[in-house]
């Protein structure tokens, strides 16, 4: 094999393994639930409100602020565990089922809640939400954009 090959075979090898590592990082940080049900088709064309096929951090938080405005049924800017785990017809309805089945768990109130006070803010909902979408944003060329590549982490094919 010639060098250029060689190097072509190289480079391929440390993508795929570079989209296995981060999907890998961000189903730790999430849960493996919620980073496959983010990840779909379905959920990208909800949050692709101007229909460019591109998810912009603008959208993304739009998107998350939604849901939880979903999820805070009694408006006060923050939600118990039990009013977290209770939105799932709501949330399910806006984005998807596999999406609020894997966001609406006791794991995953665990990890948002990052100030372990037993509530999650808006605030601390929308700061965890955007360290997802700066763990997908992985382009040097559309930087603040999430194209197919970094939406499903799999070099822009949806996942099965």
């Amino acid at each position: 094999m010639n060098k250029v090959a060689t190097r072509a075979v190289f480079g391929a090898v440390l993508l795929v393994c570079a989209f296995a590592v981060h999907s890998d990082d961000m189903a730790s940080f999430a849960t493996g639930g919620y980073a496959t049900a983010l990840r779909t088709m379905a959920v990208m064309h909800k949050m692709d409100m101007n229909h460019d096929h591109m998810v912009s951090r603008k959208e993304w938080i739009a998107f998350q602020n939604k849901v939880f405005t979903m999820i805070d049924k009694d408006k006060t800017g923050e939600v118990d565990e039990s009013e977290y785990m209770r939105a799932y017809p709501d949330v399910a309805q806006f984005a998807t089922g596999g999406y609020a089945s894997g966001l609406l768990t006791r794991e995953m109130f665990s990890k948002i809640d990052t100030d372990r006070d037993g509530k999650i803010s808006r605030g601390e909902f929308l700061r965890y939400q955007l360290k997802i979408f700066d763990m997908m944003d992985t382009s040097r060329v559309h930087k603040g954009l999430l194209g197919p590549a970094e939406f499903f982490g799999s070099g822009g094919t949806p996942p099965p």
